[in-house]
């Protein structure tokens, strides 16, 4: 099946936008979680709410792009064929990546020695020997990993197309079928439990390696192969998650819900990343069809963040530990640093693209030409 070009999809543009700054807040609130966490810097400050917080978006901020991401190559195939695809993709994301993750290695390691600095005396400075002895080893693509595996994506499905897509369209058939049926968040979660069964919890972990494991290849590839699948057969997917939406959060929210009464019962890795996974495909399709039933139309707060959306992707990382240096040690709530972190980071982030990104070298680099058309969505670059 081959669906018309569609018009610009401000829904999933506005869709991109919130997914985009939830980013922001994920990242904010993981300096204040109360249980363990993966963050070398952390405030003094903390509350289980940020534990709630982080777990709640993370449960589809990711999948939702993953498959935003699928669905914007399919249509850069149908536009450009699978070569211009590949051409564009190379130019919209191997090329940003190399421009930025030098400069944003070290913005984030001086960023995230200056707030060690100041939990261990309480001062500003730089010292090396506060890195934790597991950033030291061979460097990593930090928060860019999604941008990497994004970059290897679009070559596997230019190989894909080249080596001829009968099996390919079997295989999209019948994830549709899934998709588009009730119970198909439930049996879509089996294979990322699956995969998640090496790790504690069931959880995946990345871990920004450039050699991901095959577990991270497994588990984002099959939310991008249904964005895929999501572009060939989105009138009646639409239909679906336009129409059952309500549902599907509503069955979100009680996996996710089973997932932490299962944690706190001590349930095995299996039990525990199935009912998890539930609600990461439960919910993704729940955004997808909140947003087009009522995001639809172009907002022009939204439309502006959707348009920054890949600047803030990039920059806002090493803005939001530094905020959290400032705020370190300062007498306020948990609550109170976060709302202040987020504010500032969301500030700063849109600030410098209107003033130095959007008409500039940086803007085409990023986003292409400005005059790009009617036809190209702007979800066609990454969030």
């Amino acid at each position: 099946m081959t669906p018309p070009l569609p018009p610009r999809l401000h829904a999933l543009d506005n869709l991109r936008a919130i997914m985009m700054w939830l980013g922001v807040v994920l990242h904010v609130a993981a300096i204040h979680l109360a249980g363990p966490s993966p963050l070398p810097w952390r405030d003094e400050k903390r509350t289980a709410f940020a534990d709630v917080l982080v777990a709640f978006i993370h449960a589809f901020r990711m999948p939702v792009f993953f498959i935003l991401a699928g669905f914007f190559v399919a249509w850069l195939v149908q536009r450009h064929g699978p070569a211009g695809m590949l051409r564009n993709r190379l130019r919209r994301l191997a090329l940003p990546f190399a421009v930025f993750w030098p400069v944003l290695t070290l913005a984030l390691g001086g960023a995230a020695l200056l707030y060690l600095h100041r939990m261990a005396y309480g001062s500003w400075g730089l010292d090396l020997a506060l890195a934790p002895p597991e950033t030291r080893g061979a460097p990593n693509t930090m928060h860019l990993w999604f941008l990497w595996l994004l970059i290897w994506f679009g070559v596997l499905t230019r190989l894909a197309w080249r080596a001829g897509n009968r099996i390919y369209a079997r295989a999209g058939m019948l994830l549709r079928a899934i998709g588009a049926r009730a119970w198909g968040f439930a049996v879509l979660a089996v294979p990322p439990a699956l995969v998640g069964m090496s790790y504690p919890n069931g959880f995946l972990v990345v871990d920004g390696s450039f050699l991901p494991s095959w577990t991270e290849w497994v588990h984002h590839g099959l939310f991008f192969v249904f964005g895929i699948v999501l572009f060939f057969h989105q009138q009646e997917l639409f239909a679906y998650y336009q129409r059952r939406w309500p549902v599907l959060a509503a069955i979100g929210l009680a996996a996710f819900i089973a997932t932490g009464v299962l944690l706190a019962r001590g349930a095995g890795p299996l039990a525990v990343g199935y009912a998890y996974n539930c609600a990461t495909w439960a919910w993704s399709f729940a955004w997808i069809g909140l947003a087009l039933r009522v995001l639809a139309s172009r907002r022009p707060l939204l439309a502006g963040m959707a348009e920054s959306a890949y600047w803030v992707y990039l920059v806002h990382l090493p803005l939001t530990v530094l905020f959290g240096a400032l705020l370190f040690g300062l007498p306020l709530p948990a609550l109170v640093k976060i709302a202040l972190n987020i504010a500032a980071t969301t500030l700063v982030c849109l600030a410098t693209y209107r003033w130095w990104v959007r008409s500039r070298w940086l803007g085409v680099l990023l986003n292409g030409r400005r005059d790009r058309g009617p036809g190209l969505p702007a979800a066609a670059s990454p969030g």
